[in-house]
């Protein structure tokens, strides 16, 4: 109509690589990447293969690490959604008991144009990427930042994430592991694949499992209890593991019959550089 004004730009969503991209296409989100590095070289971190570079240092024998992103680069995607219009941000980001990320969240927020909400979501991978769809979902319905601040911490409240490796001493070694075996280490412990979850930001061992079937059934019975016949959202996180990520999300889908579409992603080089390459994760995240 003549004279009407234009709707409110909504409220700028933003996150790190560390979340899997469990969020619809058409929801607007912006990805700061963490930095990978191994010898001398540094990359942005992304889904899919890794950087030649890197691939080419880890190949003379170089260890995969990562770092934070700058604060510049939060700075920058802040300054962005002001330009755009934003009335705000809402900034939502893998624990800070795994990353200093947060940190350089915070720093570029102190001085943003314009407000920007941080939020610790004490998760990683594909539960972060399901809490910044929440966060997404209500920003794009044009809520207030608070109400997307809510629907993040909500979701994150809710979440089971439960992780398979094939060894935790990735983990171990770069200090990211609460718990689990010390010097009472048997053989039978190091034959066998840990069972993970995320509690209060960190990661800490359930149990072990000795065969992949058992994994897999155990993953889809973990998820199970934690749905408790709600309906759930739900996401199966992998490393090079595309064929049983989906054989598990197929089981999902029969043992979970309230659960709506399963997301299924890969993982990119700043989880792979602290776990491996034998990654297999469920994330559930029960309505309300």
């Amino acid at each position: 109509m003549p004279g009407s004004r234009p709707a409110p730009a909504p409220v700028a969503v933003v996150t790190d690589s560390s979340a899997a991209a469990t969020w619809p296409a058409g929801l607007p989100v912006v990805v700061v990447p963490l930095r990978v590095l191994a010898g001398g070289v540094v990359a942005d971190d992304a889904a899919g293969p890794l950087p030649a570079p890197i691939a080419a240092e880890l190949a003379r024998g170089e260890r995969l690490n990562t770092a934070r992103p700058a604060p510049e680069r939060f700075a920058a995607a802040y300054a962005a959604a002001a330009a755009a219009g934003a009335p705000a941000v809402v900034s939502v980001h893998l624990s800070a008991e795994l990353s200093g990320t947060l940190g350089s969240a915070r720093l570029a927020a102190a001085r943003a144009p314009i407000p920007v909400h941080v939020v610790d979501s004490a998760t990683i991978g594909a539960g972060l990427g399901l809490v910044v769809a929440a966060a997404a979902r209500a920003a794009a319905a044009g809520q207030p930042a608070g109400q997307v601040v809510q629907g993040a911490a909500d979701r994150a409240a809710r979440l089971g994430s439960f992780i398979a490796l094939d060894s935790h001493e990735q983990l171990r070694a770069g200090g990211r592991l609460s718990g689990g075996t010390g010097r009472g280490t048997t053989v039978a412990m190091l034959r066998s694949r840990p069972l993970l979850t995320i509690s209060g930001g960190r990661v800490v061992i359930l149990e072990r499992v000795r065969t992949l079937a058992a994994v897999h059934d155990r993953l889809v019975q973990l998820a199970s209890v934690h749905a408790a016949g709600r309906r759930s959202e739900l996401a199966v996180q992998h490393i090079a593991d595309p064929s049983g990520a989906e054989a598990v999300s197929r089981a999902l889908a029969a043992a979970i019959p309230a659960a709506g579409p399963i997301t299924v992603t890969e993982a990119g080089a700043a989880i792979l550089a602290h776990t491996g390459p034998g990654l297999l994760a469920v994330v559930v995240a029960p309505e309300d």
